[in-house]
């Protein structure tokens, strides 16, 4: 589990293709820290470490990760946001996230407000019933709040801590981005499906 507040942003060195899985080399300054088979979120996508070079470390996601993310989009020399799991004894700054992305998303707009940045993003109709206005949305793994909530459309604001300390700045209309919608919406939905 995470909390959406990332903790650093890492670089990919090196990507590796086996069958149908994916490897990817990752630089952070986090790495010394990891331990072989610990889960960290990349950019909303929950990957166990398999491998550490001092600050170098390895992941692989399957076929069914690259198909419902954008880690197929990754590319050498990309920068990606990174966070460890929450520890349960802390403060939860952001919101739960489960690291397990439901989609992607289309950036349909960058504006820049005099310091501040707003985006918006398209996103499959079918997911529509798991946002509500001024909810909590995993965007590329970062906890943020949606507003002007369409059928199929939402926006988030960021404010500049944010755009300088996550890999959100590299954002541009018509980037595909990871979403996880909240885990608590998700289960309300279900039950009301069964009803």
């Amino acid at each position: 589990m995470f909390t959406g507040i990332i903790e650093t942003v890492g670089i990919i060195t090196d990507m590796t293709i086996q069958g149908s899985n994916k490897s990817f080399w990752i630089k952070s300054d986090l790495a010394p820290a990891f331990k072989i088979d610990q889960s960290i979120s990349h950019e909303g996508v929950c990957l166990t470490v398999e491998e550490i070079q001092n600050d170098i470390y390895k992941v692989t996601a399957i076929e069914e990760t690259l198909k419902k993310t954008n880690l197929n989009n990754w590319e050498i020399g990309e920068k990606i946001n990174i966070e460890r799991c929450m520890i349960m004894n802390g403060r939860l700054d952001g919101h739960i996230v489960q690291g397990h992305v439901d989609t992607t998303a289309n950036c349909i707009a960058r504006k820049e407000n005099n310091g501040s940045w707003e985006f918006s993003f398209a996103y499959p109709k079918a997911f529509a019933q798991l946002l509500i206005e001024k909810g909590s949305v995993a965007i590329n793994g970062t906890s943020l709040t949606c507003f002007n909530l369409e059928e199929n459309k939402f926006t988030v604001a960021i404010i500049p801590y944010t755009f300088e300390h996550t890999s959100i700045n590299k954002i541009v209309a018509g980037s595909i981005v990871n979403i996880e919608f909240d885990v608590i919406g998700k289960y309300i939905a279900r039950m009301q499906s069964l009803k």
